[in-house]
C-alpha cells in the first residue's frame, strides 16, 4: 500500500493590523486597500520580519571575515569583569562604538553629499554655466559671505562700495566647495557657534578639518585592528557629526536659500488627500531639491498644463514625500502627500502617474508596487538606481535641469491615459502653515525694524514659554506610524514648550493639524497659547527638511545672542527629540546636537544596550564634555517628560524656575531704574 503523504495547507501571510500600524486614518485606509489588492507593504514586512536581537544591542561585529562576532549581553547583566570579546579581542564597548561611528559616518556622508551637490550647482550658477538656476536671495548670499572670508564691499578712490554680486557669488561658491576637501584649517562655519561652544570643541580636539576627511577617518579608525578605545572613537564621531551639522548640512541649507529663496511662512495642505483623481499626479520623493525645483517650474508652465488638458486631465498636481516634500513645501506651498512610511501608499491610490525619486529613504519595493499599477517610477541620481526592469532612469544634470524636468513631466502626462479603472484617493487632508526659519522667526517676534530673539527670551524668562524643543526625524515601521511624534509634541506644547520640527516629523505634525495658529488654543498650555495668539504663529514651527536641522542650531545661537539665558547653547532650557528615528542620518544629527550642547532623546531603541559602559559614556559623560548628552525612551509620555525635566533643570540653573512677578511701573519707578543703571 502506497504511503499516504500529507499536504499541509499553505499558511496565509501575516498582515499588518491597520489600526495597530498607524494612528493616521488615510494610512489605515490604504493598508486595507493594499490587503484587498494583495500588495505587500512595509507595514506587513514589519510584522513578518523580526529585528536581530543582538544587532539591536549594538554588539555584532562584521568588520572582518573572522566574524561576524556576536557578544550578547547575559540575561542577568554583567557581574564582575566583563570578559566578552570577539576573535581579535575587541570588547563590547569597542564593537558598539565602532558600529555607532559607522552610522555617524553614513549619516554625515548622506547629508554632506547632498550639500556638496548643492554647492557644485551653485558653483555652476556663479560661473554662468547654467541658466536654469539663479540667485533668488542676494541678501542671504551677502549675509553668509563673511563666514567664507569673502568680502562684500570694495574700496574705490577711498570710498567703500558694494561689491558686485557676481563676484561675491563666485567667491562664496569656490570657498564653499573647498569645505569638503581643504588641506588646512577648520570648517569656516564653526565660527557661527557661540564662543564658549567653540572653546569646548577646541579643548576636546573635535573641530572638523574638512567634511570628507572626518568621514574617511571614521572608516579607517573602525577598520579591524585600528582604534580600540571607545572614548577616542567617539571623539572622532563628534568631529564627523559636527562636520555634518555645522558644515555640509548648514552649507547646503544656506546655498539652497540663496538659489531657491529663503523660506517664509505660507499655507498649504498635507496628506494623501492632496492627490487629485482628475489631474496628472506627479510625486517627488527623496531629499535633494535641485531637480524638483525645476519640476515645479515645468509643471506650472502653461505649455505643460495645456498638454495635460489635451490628454483629458484638468491640470497637474505636484506633491511630495519625505524631505523633498519639505523643500518644495517651504518655498512654493507644494503639498506633501505623506511621510516616509506612506511612499508605497501613494502608488496604491492608483492615481500616481509618476513618482520621481532622488536619494535617501527610498524603498526599493516601490518598483514592485509600481508593477501593480500604471505608475512610472523614475530614478534621477547617478548613485541611486534600482535593479528592477520597470524602473526608468533619467539622470539629472544641473546644466540641463529644465530639459530633464520637462521630459519627466511629459512622461507623466502621457501616462495619465494608462490608469486602471479603480482609483482610491483618501479624502483626508489638513491645512498647515510651514516655511519658518531663523529669519522669519525673528521677523514674527519683532517686525522688520526691531526683529530679534529678545521677545522669545523674555517670554521664556517670564515663564509663559517653558522652553524650546526640537522634535525631528523619520518614521520607523517598528513603531506605530506617527504616534510617538504626535504624542510627544502634544505633551510638550500642553506644558508650554514651543516645538521646532523638521523632516518627516514636520510632515506628521502638519497631517495631524498641529501646524496652524489655531492649534494653540486647542492643545497648548495657557502661557504658550497666549504667546502664539499674540504673535500669530503655530505652537509647532515647521523649519524644513532634515538638512535644515542646521536652522535649529542657528536659532539656538540667536537665543544665546539675545541674552538673559546664559552664554552657551547648553545653558538654554532646550531639548531635542527623534521619536521614531530610523536612518543613520538621525545618529549623525543626534551626535552633532549632543556635541553642540543639547540634551537629546531618541525613541524606539538605540544600539547600545549590549555595551553598558559605552552607553554610560553617551548618556552621562558627554554632558561633562560638551554640555549635551544622549538618552533613549520608547514611551512617548515619559519621553516628553524627560525633556521637560531637563528644561526645568536648566530653568532652575538660570534662576528663572519661578514665574517672574509682573509689576506695573509709573514714571517715577522708571526714572529710578534709569538712575540706578
Amino acid at each position: 500500500m502506497a504511503e499516504e503523504t500529507k499536504v499541509s495547507a499553505a499558511k496565509a501571510p501575516q498582515l499588518a493590523d491597520p489600526m495597530e500600524a498607524s494612528i493616521e486614518v488615510s494610512t489605515q485606509e490604504m493598508i486595507r486597500r493594499a490587503h484587498r489588492l494583495q500588495i505587500e507593504t512595509v507595514f506587513d514586512r514589519a510584522v513578518t520580519m523580526k529585528p536581530c536581537a543582538i544587532g539591536l544591542q549594538g554588539i555584532c561585529c562584521k568588520n572582518c571575515a573572522m566574524g561576524p562576532c556576536r557578544l550578547p549581553l547575559p540575561k542577568g547583566g554583567v557581574e564582575g569583569e566583563d570578559t566578552r570579546k570577539g576573535l581579535c579581542g575587541a570588547t563590547p564597548n569597542t564593537i558598539a562604538a565602532r558600529n555607532f561611528l559607522r552610522m555617524i559616518a553614513a549619516g554625515a556622508a548622506a547629508h554632506s553629499d547632498h550639500g556638496r551637490g548643492v554647492a557644485l550647482t551653485f558653483l555652476a550658477v556663479a560661473r554662468k554655466e547654467t541658466k536654469d538656476y539663479t540667485i533668488k536671495d542676494p541678501a542671504k548670499l551677502i549675509s553668509i559671505a563673511p563666514y567664507f572670508g569673502v568680502a562684500t564691499t570694495v574700496e574705490v578712490d577711498g570710498k567703500k562700495l558694494d561689491r558686485d554680486i557676481d563676484e561675491i557669488a563666485l567667491g562664496v561658491a569656490e570657498a564653499a566647495v573647498a569645505e569638503w576637501g581643504k588641506t588646512d584649517g577648520f570648517l569656516s562655519y564653526l565660527k557661527r557657534a557661540p564662543q564658549p561652544l567653540q572653546d569646548k570643541w577646541e579643548k576636546q580636539g573635535v573641530k572638523p578639518r574638512n567634511i570628507d576627511r572626518e568621514i574617511v577617518e571614521i572608516m579607517h579608525r573602525t577598520h579591524m585592528g585600528v582604534d580600540q578605545d571607545y572614548k577616542n572613537l567617539l571623539k572622532q564621531g563628534a568631529r564627523a557629526s559636527l562636520a555634518d551639522g555645522w558644515g555640509g548640512s548648514m552649507i547646503g541649507t544656506d546655498l539652497q536659500d540663496v538659489m531657491f529663496g529663503t523660506p517664509t511662512p505660507l499655507q498649504a495642505e498635507a496628506n494623501l488627500g492632496v492627490m487629485k483623481a482628475d489631474h496628472v499626479n506627479i510625486i517627488v520623493h527623496g531629499h535633494e531639491p535641485l531637480l524638483s525645483e525645476m519640476i515645479v517650474a515645468a509643471s506650472q508652465s502653461q505649455e505643460m498644463i495645456d498638454l495635460a488638458k489635451q490628454v483629458g486631465a484638468k491640470g497637474i498636481q505636484l506633491s511630495g514625500i519625505c524631505c523633498t516634500a519639505n523643500e518644495l513645501l517651504q518655498r512654493h506651498g507644494i503639498p506633501p502627500a505623506g511621510t516616509f512610511l506612506q511612499q508605497e501608499l501613494a502608488i496604491i491610490t492608483g492615481a500616481c502617474d509618476a513618482m520621481v525619486v532622488d536619494v535617501q529613504c527610498i524603498f526599493q519595493n516601490l518598483a514592485n508596487v509600481a508593477k501593480c499599477f500604471h505608475t512610472k517610477l523614475i530614478t534621477t541620481h547617478p548613485i541611486a538606481k534600482m535593479e528592477q526592469e520597470n524602473v526608468i532612469h533619467i539622470e539629472f544634470d544641473e546644466h540641463y535641469a529644465m530639459q530633464d524636468a520637462i521630459r519627466i513631466v511629459k512622461m507623466a502626462i502621457a501616462n495619465f491615459q494608462n490608469r486602471g479603472a479603480e482609483i482610491m484617493i483618501p479624502r483626508h487632508k489638513t491645512t498647515q502653515i510651514a516655511g519658518f526659519g531663523v529669519e522669519s522667526i525673528q521677523y514674527h517676534l519683532g517686525g522688520t525694524f526691531r526683529g530679534s530673539y529678545y521677545t522669545l527670551n523674555d517670554n521664556i524668562i517670564n515663564g509663559r514659554i517653558r522652553g524650546i524643543a526640537g522634535v525631528v526625524g523619520c518614521n520607523n515601521a517598528r513603531t506605530k506610524h506617527n504616534e510617538e511624534h504626535i504624542t510627544i509634541i502634544k505633551e510638550l506644547i500642553k506644558n508650554d514648550v514651543i516645538v521646532l520640527t523638521t523632516g518627516c516629523s514636520a510632515i506628521a505634525a502638519g497631517i495631524h493639524g498641529l501646524l496652524t495658529p489655531g492649534a494653540a488654543a486647542v492643545y497648548c498650555g495657557p502661557g504658550l497659547a497666549e504667546v502664539c495668539e499674540t504673535v500669530g504663529i503655530p505652537p509647532v514651527l515647521h523649519l524644513g527638511s532634515c538638512v535644515d536641522n542646521s536652522r535649529i542650531l542657528l536659532a539656538a545661537t540667536e537665543v544665546v545672542k539675545a541674552g538673559g539665558l546664559g552664554k552657551d547653547i547648553c545653558d538654554l532650557p532646550v531639548a531635542g527629540s527623534a521619536p521614531e528615528w530610523m536612518s543613520e542620518k538621525a545618529i549623525s544629527i543626534g551626535q552633532y546636537f549632543v556635541a553642540s550642547g543639547f540634551y537629546t532623546v531618541f525613541g524606539y531603541s538605540l544600539p547600545l544596550e549590549g555595551a553598558p559602559v559605552f552607553k554610560n559614556h553617551l548618556y552621562k559623560d558627554m554632558e561633562g564634555l560638551y554640555g549635551g548628552m544622549w538618552d533613549c525612551e520608547a514611551d512617548p509620555i515619559k519621553h516628553a517628560h524627560k525633556m521637560i525635566a531637563h528644561i526645568d533643570k536648566k530653568r532652575k540653573e538660570l534662576g528663572i524656575d519661578k514665574a517672574r512677578d509682573r509689576v506695573l511701573m509709573d514714571m517715577a519707578d522708571r526714572q529710578k531704574l534709569e538712575a540706578e543703571a
